[in-house]
């Protein structure tokens, strides 16, 4: 199968893998999505590091163009045929929603501070338990609602003194990016339903590279060896995350898998501290602390919760 490549062609993931297998469905989404976190982190300190270096639409392209090469070896080894879709028409709608996010994200990821690129992305859960209820139908639990809006406090303590700093203007760009990734996300979760994680992830990564191909075109300027390096491991760990990601959304409500969402803020805070020499603030500190409390609290009544029949 597929998703069997990955333990041999991306072994920094084997053991998350091995501990995923095991618990309840519930608590295996919210371990993916646990994750798919962490390796978003790591994947946004490598990207800005790059979008400092090159243009940001070329640096976008090249960590899709080569997030679709860490697969080919994969792709191959499986065959063609195990990654033909069932229905071309969403895997191609996916592609052009997730591409216009990315525009508008990677178009500011240079000038917002890591932090608060991850906390004005925090209102994307919002957007993703609305559109659960409205286009997949999903049950409307009062727990994660509370979470959700606990842990979007916790965003506003972080963000709130600093919408006026150095971000600028550049923090309501990112800010626009968020309805159009949760869009991208419900789509994810409508695909799950009849396509595996592998051909979704591999089929996410083709479609964003042909339509980011003409921008990173006319910004292109020769990439140095160790920018060529740099695209590979965002081309690594994006592929991984959207994995992690996409197996969260599976078997479970992705409703269920979004308060968990709100840890980022932690891990990318931490690498922010590690990489970029950004020392968080108080204010980072409390609402860091106010979405660790909301994610524990939803995360421990959603691992016993059983999952909705026929998913």
């Amino acid at each position: 199968m597929p998703e069997d490549r990955w333990r041999s062609h991306l072994p920094f993931v084997a053991g998350v893998l091995d501990g995923l297998r095991r618990g309840s469905p519930m608590a295996r989404a919210l371990g993916w999505a646990v994750a798919a976190g962490v390796i978003f982190s790591l994947l946004n300190a490598s990207l800005r590091m790059l979008a400092m270096e090159l243009h940001p639409f070329q640096a976008q392209f090249l960590r899709y163009l080569f997030g679709l090469v860490v697969m080919l070896p994969m792709i191959l080894r499986s065959g063609l045929a195990q990654y033909r879709p069932n229905g071309l028409g969403g895997q191609l709608w996916r592609g052009v929603v997730h591409t216009g996010g990315l525009l508008l994200w990677f178009f500011a990821l240079p000038h917002v501070p890591l932090a608060d690129m991850t906390a004005l992305g925090f209102t994307g859960p919002i957007f993703v338990m609305i559109g659960a209820v409205w286009m997949l139908g999903e049950r409307m639990v009062w727990e994660r609602w509370v979470a959700a809006l606990i842990g979007f406090v916790g965003v506003l303590i972080v963000v709130g003194p600093k919408l006026s700093g150095a971000g600028g203007y550049y923090n309501l760009v990112m800010l626009a990016a968020a309805p159009m990734f949760a869009a991208s996300f419900l789509i994810t979760k409508a695909l799950t339903r009849r396509d595996s994680a592998s051909v979704i992830v591999v089929w996410q990564a083709l479609t964003v590279s042909v339509f980011t191909l003409p921008l990173a075109w006319l910004h292109w300027s020769p990439p140095t060896a160790m920018q060529w390096v740099g695209s590979l491991v965002c081309g690594m760990l994006g592929s991984a995350a959207h994995y992690c990601l996409t197996r969260s959304y599976k078997n479970v409500d992705i409703s269920s898998t979004q308060s968990v969402r709100f840890l980022d803020l932690i891990w990318s805070a931490t690498l922010g501290f590690l990489v970029f020499g950004d020392v968080p603030s108080q204010s980072s500190i409390v609402g860091g602390m106010v979405v660790l409390a909301s994610t524990v609290w939803i995360a421990r009544r959603e691992a016993g919760r059983a999952p909705p029949s026929g998913r």
